[in-house]
């Protein structure tokens, strides 16, 4: 097997174990934004595409005979779990839920356009079919977070500073 394949495969690896951590983070955040209707729901639907993400990735492992590594995997699903266990001690849990996800989304922008680079190289058009699927929902879910930073915010700080004044009657 040729060098550059097995960094193909690695990545693909790391790629599935990345929406396997994405899906426990996505969990973690959904059962505590209620007050969010429309992040809410928007976190939902993109719980639901980063499930369909990772079993096109196992379904690529599979087909090459490299299954995903599971130690990665649950290892991932840790760190996600830790994550979305330190935010419910956050007052401000949205806002950094908010951050986390934007930078998370780039993250897996990024390794899907880095897998595609490679899957291109070693002629794996299936991967690459179902790497530019991943990338195309997770750049479109970078941009509905970056559309609602702001508005977000403003919520956020409009309940809060209601609070504060509730709280200080």
């Amino acid at each position: 097997m040729s060098e550059s394949r097995e960094w193909m495969i690695q990545w693909l690896r790391d790629a599935h174990a990345m929406e396997e951590q994405a899906e426990t983070m996505l969990s973690g955040q959904l059962s505590r934004i209620e007050t969010y209707p429309e992040l809410r729901e928007r976190i939902r639907l993109h719980l639901e595409e980063t499930r369909q993400q990772a079993s096109r990735l196992k379904t690529c492992l599979d087909r090459i005979d490299e299954g995903s590594f599971t130690v990665k995997d649950a290892g991932g699903k840790l760190m996600a779990l830790a994550q979305s266990i330190s935010g419910v001690f956050a007052g401000d849990e949205v806002m950094k839920g908010s951050l986390a996800s934007y930078t998370f989304e780039h993250m897996e922008i990024a390794s899907y356009t880095i897998l595609i680079a490679a899957a291109n190289a070693e002629g794996e058009t299936e991967i690459v079919q179902a790497c530019e699927q991943n990338l195309r929902e997770e750049e479109a879910m970078a941009e509905w977070l970056k559309s609602r930073l702001g508005q977000t915010t403003q919520t956020f700080l409009t309940r809060a500073a209601a609070d504060s004044d509730s709280a200080k009657r």
